[in-house]
């Protein structure tokens, strides 16, 4: 079963969200609908990148990793190129 860690943008804030699951388009779906507490005031979302991994652990690490101050580069990145993708 793979697991997911993905990154959000927030149309309301501009700001990121990183979050980790096994069926990404239920947690997109929770996160736009309001059902998830972390996010419900920062609705609408964007799902602006994706990372799938077959061990739980590493995902989850790998979820760690990018919420952490080193993964504020990779996101600054992530997110630069997604603003000019849409541009």
């Amino acid at each position: 079963m793979a697991h997911f860690v993905y990154i959000l943008y927030s149309l309301k804030d501009k700001k990121l969200y990183v979050g980790c699951t096994i069926d990404m388009a239920r947690r997109l779906e929770r996160h736009n609908r309001g059902h998830v507490l972390a996010t419900k005031n920062r609705r609408p979302f964007s799902l602006i990148y994706t990372e799938s991994y077959h061990d739980k652990t590493e995902a989850f690490n790998r979820e760690r990793f990018l919420k952490s101050l080193w993964g504020g580069r990779f996101k600054k990145k992530v997110l630069s190129d997604y603003l000019n993708k849409t541009r």
